[in-house]
C-alpha cells in the first residue's frame, strides 16, 4: 500500500513537472495562434469582398519588422473617429466573424477602421512576442498620427481578448495620442489564464486562486498583465463584457474595471447576459452598438467649432496638418 502511494505521489509530481516544462517551452505557441488548424496563413477574405473602400498599408516596426494592416475608410468620406482595432490571439484579422463585425461597425459607427496584423500574422513578417507586438501597436498608432486624411484627435483603440491587453498597453503609453479605449472580453493576465487552462498548475502560476510558490510567473515571456497597468490609463474606458464567455471568465473584466476606477472616473461598464467570447457583439444586438455610440458621443465627439477648418480638409479629403486650438483637452487635463 505504501509503495502504491509513493508511486502515485511520484507520478503526480512527474506529471506536474512535465506540464510545467511544456508550458515554459511552448508558451508562445499557446498564446499566439496566427494560423488556425486546417487553414492557410493567407487572408481568407479581404475588405474588397465586403465592398468596402480600403488600403493595403505596409510599414515597419521600430525594430525593422515589416508589418501589414488594412485601413478601411468610410464611403462616402466624411469626418469621423478612427478605430485602431486589435484582434484576438487566433487567426487572421479578417476571419468570418470579424468580416461581419467590420461591416456592421462601419454602418453603425460611421468610422474608419485600421486593422493591424501582428508580427507573424497574416502578411506581417517576424514572430509574435509581447515585446514585439507592443512595438507593432506603437508603429500602427504612429502611422495613423502621420496621416492627413483622418482626424488624429479622434483615434479610439479597440481590443478584444488579447487585443485588449495590446490596446491597454498602447493607451497607457500614449495618453495624448489615444482619445479613448474600448476593451471587450479581456483577461487580467496571461498568468491568470494559464492557471485556468491548466488547473493542475494553479499553485505555481497566476495572481489569483490558491496560494502557492507561483514560480512559473518568472518564466512566462508574454505575461500581458493588464491588471497591473489598467489603473494607469488616463483616457476614458468602455468595458464590454459577455457574461457567458467560455474562455475568459467574466470576473476578469470586473476585476479590470474595479482596478481602473481607482484612478479613472471616466469608465463605463456594459455587460451582455448571452455574450460569449467572440459573439458578444452579435448576441448584444443594437444594445451593443448603442453602448459604443453613446461612449463615442460623450468622449470622442465631433468638434463643431472646427467646422470651418475641417471643411477645408473635407474639400480635399484631408484634415489640416496643424491641429486647431479647439481640439479637445487631453485626458490628463480633463481630470
Amino acid at each position: 500500500m505504501v509503495s502504491f502511494l509513493k508511486a502515485l505521489v511520484y507520478g503526480a509530481g512527474g506529471f506536474v513537472v512535465v506540464g510545467m516544462a511544456a508550458l515554459v517551452a511552448l508558451q508562445e505557441r499557446l498564446v499566439y495562434v496566427p494560423v488556425l488548424p486546417g487553414l492557410a496563413r493567407a487572408y481568407p477574405i479581404t475588405p474588397a469582398r465586403l465592398r468596402l473602400d480600403y488600403e493595403d498599408v505596409f510599414f515597419r516596426s521600430s525594430d525593422g519588422v515589416r508589418l501589414h494592416a488594412w485601413f478601411v475608410k468610410q464611403s462616402p468620406w466624411k469626418p469621423g473617429p478612427t478605430v485602431l482595432f486589435f484582434q484576438e490571439n487566433a487567426g487572421s484579422i479578417l476571419n468570418i466573424s470579424n468580416c461581419l463585425y467590420l461591416t456592421i461597425m462601419m454602418q453603425k459607427l460611421h468610422c474608419n477602421v485600421f486593422m493591424l496584423s501582428y508580427r507573424g500574422y497574416g502578411e506581417s513578417d517576424g514572430y509574435p512576442s509581447q515585446h514585439g507586438i507592443i512595438m507593432d501597436a506603437q508603429a500602427a498608432l504612429d502611422h495613423l498620427i502621420q496621416r492627413t486624411d483622418i482626424d488624429t484627435s479622434r483615434i479610439v483603440v479597440f481590443g478584444r481578448s488579447l487585443g485588449g491587453a495590446v490596446g491597454a498597453m498602447l493607451a497607457r503609453n500614449n495618453p495624448d495620442k489615444v482619445s479613448a479605449i474600448i476593451l471587450e472580453n479581456t483577461f487580467t493576465s496571461i498568468l491568470d489564464m494559464a492557471a485556468i487552462m491548466f488547473p493542475f498548475l494553479k499553485w505555481f502560476i497566476g495572481s489569483n486562486g490558491p496560494k502557492g510558490p507561483k514560480i512559473l510567473n518568472y518564466f512566462v515571456r508574454s505575461p500581458w498583465s493588464t491588471i497591473d497597468i489598467i489603473d494607469k490609463i488616463e483616457q476614458p474606458i468602455l468595458f464590454l463584457s459577455g457574461l457567458r464567455d467560455e474562455l475568459v471568465p467574466p470576473s476578469h473584466m470586473q476585476m479590470l474595471r474595479s482596478k481602473a476606477i481607482e484612478n479613472n472616473r471616466d469608465c463605463r461598464f456594459v455587460d451582455f447576459p448571452n455574450g460569449m467570447h467572440m459573439d458578444t457583439w452579435y448576441s448584444g444586438g443594437d444594445r451593443y452598438w448603442r453602448a459604443i455610440q453613446l461612449f463615442l458621443d460623450q468622449y470622442v465627439p465631433e468638434i463643431k467649432e472646427c467646422n470651418i477648418s475641417c471643411k477645408v480638409g473635407e474639400d480635399k479629403g484631408k484634415f489640416p496638418a496643424v491641429k486647431s486650438p479647439c481640439a479637445r483637452t487631453s485626458a490628463s487635463t480633463r481630470k
